[in-house]
């Protein structure tokens, strides 16, 4: 990691501001933002210390100190009164448009591989087609907002789609991470991860787009 250039740092933490930046102008809410912020400061601390570099844990660190508890907040927002009505007002042209940024994140990811701190299964030279989403987002938010009523079936079709694209890097990216369970690219594993600001990414990032995903496939089964 010694070796990276400088210059992949700084737009990957780019990357996260713009991410965080968009997903608040799609709620609106200063809380949310507040919360947000809080969790990226954890964890960009945990990443600093080397917390995450200790890969001999069962679970690995990151995943049971890093993922999950994100997915039990998710969970919350779905199962509580406060949480749903959160979710009611998000504003779904917006969220769309959102996905625009995981174009940026395959770009990093791709120089990150070239620099052997990632395998090549998580980019889009491997398995990873999530680019898909990054570039088909605007399309489909033109596509879907241009007259007064959404077009709901599209939207639908493309979130359940991409959601999928992104649990297939996900899956691939722990398969590939240096663990009791990997079982690929031995040679070049997942260790970008456990380092800042790159640790940001399966904690702050992903989180994020899941989290705009579910929303967005919520708000239109409901409809």
């Amino acid at each position: 990691m010694s070796e990276l250039p400088i210059f992949i740092s700084v737009l990957f933490g780019v990357i996260v501001m713009i991410t965080i930046i968009w997903f608040y102008l799609a709620t609106k809410s200063n809380t949310f933002l507040a919360v947000i912020i809080s969790w990226l400061i954890l964890q960009s601390v945990l990443g600093l210390k080397g917390f995450y570099q200790y890969t001999d844990a069962f679970p690995p660190r990151i995943l049971l100190f890093g993922v999950l508890p994100t997915l039990i907040f998710m969970v919350i927002f779905f199962l509580t009164t406060k949480g749903r009505a959160f979710i009611q007002q998000i504003n779904l042209k917006t969220i769309t448009y959102f996905h625009s940024i995981r174009f940026g994140v395959e770009i990093v990811l791709a120089l990150l591989f070239h620099y052997g701190v990632i395998s090549v299964h998580q980019t889009f030279e491997g398995a990873n087609f999530d680019i898909l989403s990054g570039l088909s987002a605007p399309i489909i938010a033109y596509f879907s907002f241009r007259t007064v009523r959404e077009n709901k079936k599209l939207l639908l079709i493309w979130n359940i789609i991409c959601m999928f694209l992104l649990i297939n890097i996900v899956i691939i990216s722990i398969l590939a991470f240096p663990s009791p369970f990997q079982q690929l690219s031995f040679d070049q594993p997942n260790i970008g991860v456990l380092y800042f600001p790159f640790n940001l990414l399966p904690t702050v990032v992903v989180p994020l787009v899941l989290f705009a995903h579910l929303i967005a496939i919520k708000r239109l089964v409901n409809k």
